[in-house]
């Protein structure tokens, strides 16, 4: 039997999510320097083995209200000054042959996702620069409903205006991304966002950061019907590390928390305020990390449980890795940063996983779903 960890060492590892670039905006992080608490940096990435990141550009809807593609450009920039900063170490790639051109250099490929449709202010237009940029993949939503397409995280909300899915501008975004060879992530929308989007795309389906709600009663994770049609569509379901979206009681024990943390938020955001200031969303994650680590964390049994359930439900071509890391309050034990990557393969082989099946999890799925979907935005150009 092949060693897990050598196996490791030798493959092309991918994970589609990670919120890396607020922290490159907002505290001066550097990848080059140490964690600080976080979850990724060269160091981490280099003892993972991580061979591709997709960086997330996530705008929080309500502190950035009105300015959503300014935050969005600088979230661009700081992940290119990054880049210019270190050309030796990390290689911005905008297509799969830039992922193995980066591989083969020995350099890490760092490549970007949108996440939250918003961040396109309704403008076909800004999605076509974003592509530009090298956004090489969309989340419809984020938590947030937009106003073209249902969340997942708001439906219970009577306040928020709702669409019963996707509105004919939302399926023009979708097969606008087909053409621009932008993968579609269904991640974070509501279950008929789901499925208008699944008739109106072209192209395989991301799941970019999602788990299995059969193992975990979360809106955000997906039922095994889904899991099965999107391995119709030949898409892949990326498995997600938040531990509220990993275990079911560590889920319930977060929900039974909600009322204390709103509690805390709105306090210290009365306490800025009084200040002149306001709560960014550093101050907020921060204070949410306060609350999930009076939690036992979940187990780690518990994580690779989602990839065994998703690989047995839609087959072992559509699962892989998509960790949210530097987004996520609490990952399960066993997981502290990227360099707990190599434990994953090693738990996985223990269950019975082959060289072949681990070298498609790990990232071969990914890159099939990503020149499957530059094919398809090519031929449609033309």
């Amino acid at each position: 039997m092949t060693d897990p960890i050598s196996l490791h060492r030798a493959s092309l590892v991918i994970d589609t999510h990670a919120d890396t670039p607020q922290r490159l905006l907002d505290e001066a992080f550097d990848l080059a320097g140490d964690l600080r608490g976080g979850h990724f940096n060269f160091a981490s990435a280099h003892e993972g083995n991580l061979g591709a990141e997709f960086f997330a550009i996530w705008v929080e809807p309500s502190f950035h209200q009105g300015h959503f593609a300014h935050r969005t450009l600088a979230l661009i920039d700081a992940v290119q000054q990054q880049a210019a900063r270190h050309p030796d170490r990390m290689q911005l790639a905008h297509s799969a042959d830039d992922i193995l051109a980066a591989h083969d250099n020995g350099k890490l490929a760092i490549l970007m996702g949108l996440e939250g449709g918003h961040s396109i202010e309704n403008d076909l237009g800004l999605l076509r620069i974003y592509s530009q940029l090298g956004i090489r993949y969309m989340t419809l939503t984020w938590s947030n409903s937009n106003e073209w397409a249902d969340s997942s995280g708001d439906l219970d909300e009577p306040s928020v205006p709702h669409h019963n899915g996707l509105t004919a501008f939302g399926r023009e975004v979708v097969r606008e991304m087909n053409r621009l060879g932008m993968m579609v992530d269904f991640s974070h929308v509501s279950d008929k966002t789901f499925q208008d989007a699944l008739e109106a795309t072209q192209a395989p389906v991301l799941v970019s950061h999602s788990n299995a709600r059969r193992l975990c009663n979360s809106p955000r994770n997906l039922t095994d019907a889904m899991f099965r049609q999107v391995a119709e569509t030949n898409g892949v379901v990326m498995v997600n590390f938040f531990s509220a979206f990993v275990d079911e009681q560590w889920r319930l024990q977060w929900e039974a928390q909600k009322p204390e943390r709103r509690a805390a938020l709105a306090a210290e955001a009365d306490r800025l305020q009084a200040l002149g200031q306001s709560i960014t969303a550093l101050q907020h994650d921060r204070i949410l990390k306060q609350f999930a680590a009076k939690l036992p964390r979940a187990s780690f049994s518990a994580l690779i449980d989602h990839f065994d359930h998703i690989a047995r439900v839609a087959g072992i071509d559509h699962v892989g890795i998509g960790s949210d890391f530097d987004g996520i309050p609490a990952a399960p034990e066993g997981i502290n940063s990227a360099a707990d990557m190599p434990k994953i393969t090693a738990a996985l082989m223990a269950r019975g996983y082959t060289s072949e099946q681990m070298q498609k999890i790990l990232g071969g799925n990914l890159l099939r779903v990503f020149r499957e979907t530059e094919a398809i935005g090519k031929k449609l150009r033309a």
